[in-house]
């Protein structure tokens, strides 16, 4: 270290010459030490605020969201259609899916989802979860809960992932690098929700990304353009005007097991208890 000035009287431009003469160096300024590797000299700070607004503009600072309507969701399976074809979704496997939950009087509740609910809920299928004695019982009442992966904010996906494959984009989407990912299949048993599955093509985790391909180009997801209902709703919860923004303002929304803390960004309105 070298100290080519020693006075506490020193002027600003003694030190401006000093910064010149020292290039990276550290030195003692009076009685600071300093180093100039960590000075923003007003050219740094210029190429730092164009930074900023390049990336501004580029879409950073945006925080994605989603919210489900169950009140509007009609079970057509347009959207788990929609998903498959976009995403190349393997037979078998769904990143997005379609429950149907149907109430009975004596309180029994029955949950279904034959084939993801991919092809709707008009014919009883085989594939149907009906309980012995249901069969000629009215239901009271029914709805649809589509689930995707919730993109949550505390990750246990990401926590168990030994080699980092699973991560999160500054926008809040999570991801897996399938470059990296080992299919050790860790997070497919961490999530809670039961999002993700190890691609057979691949052998590697996969699940819903909010077709991520799609949003970084402006678009929207491949689920929410295929609704006919609108009962899903993306875009940016940062911007107050978006659409999403002024429905979590005006709605009561709820997550899926929020006693988990697992913070999702996928909220649903219309949510009942029994929903799991």
């Amino acid at each position: 270290m070298t100290s080519p000035l020693n006075s506490d009287d020193v002027t600003r431009r003694d030190f401006l010459e000093t910064v010149a003469k020292t290039g990276g160096q550290s030195f003692l300024f009076g009685s600071l030490f300093v180093n100039t590797s960590l000075l923003r000299l007003p050219q740094d700070a210029a190429q730092a605020n164009a930074k900023a607004k390049a990336e501004t503009e580029a879409g950073k600072g945006i925080i994605y969201g989603f919210v489900v309507d169950t009140t509007k969701c009609i079970g057509c399976g347009s959207c788990v259609r929609a998903c498959r074809v976009e995403n190349a979704v393997p037979d078998g496997y769904n990143r997005t899916w379609v429950e149907q939950y149907t109430f009975y009087p004596d309180g029994e509740v029955v949950v279904n989802s034959p084939v993801g609910g991919e092809n709707g809920f008009a014919e009883p299928g085989p594939t149907r979860n009906m309980p012995a004695g249901l069969e000629a019982v009215q239901p009271v009442r029914g709805f649809f809960v589509p689930k995707l992966c919730n993109h949550c904010i505390d990750t246990p996906c990401i926590q168990v992932c030994p080699v980092g494959a699973s991560f999160k984009t500054d926008e809040g989407v999570v991801l897996v690098d399938h470059e990296s990912c080992v299919g050790c299949a860790y997070c497919v048993q961490a999530c809670p929700f039961g999002s993700r599955y190890l691609n057979p093509d691949t052998m590697t985790a996969d699940k819903c990304t909010w077709c991520h391909h799609r949003i970084t180009k402006g678009m929207l997801p491949a689920c929410v353009v295929s609704c006919p209902a609108e009962a899903r709703i993306f875009g940016n919860v940062s911007d107050p005007t978006s659409t999403i923004s002024q429905i979590l303002s005006t709605n009561r929304v709820q997550v899926l097991k929020s006693y988990l803390g697992t913070r999702p960004r996928t909220r649903y309105i219309g949510l009942d208890s029994e929903v799991i």
